[in-house]
């Protein structure tokens, strides 16, 4: 089964996305949006940029 994006609302009244995965585990969780397009764009800039992000792994870092 493939992963979703579902859209909400909160208790201050914002849009928020959550991205699960096919086995219904949450993957990731959106900032709050004021409305529903602004949080449909953040899907979508996801969708675009997800793919070929590269990762910066700074778990090394100083600690």
């Amino acid at each position: 089964m493939a992963g979703k994006f579902i859209i909400s609302k909160d208790k201050r009244d914002e849009y928020r996305f959550k991205l699960v995965a096919g086995n219904g585990q949450t993957i990731a969780v959106s900032e709050g949006y004021t409305t529903k397009a602004a949080c449909v764009n953040g899907i979508e800039s996801v969708r675009r940029n997800a793919a070929s992000a590269e990762i910066d792994d700074q778990s090394l870092a100083a600690v």
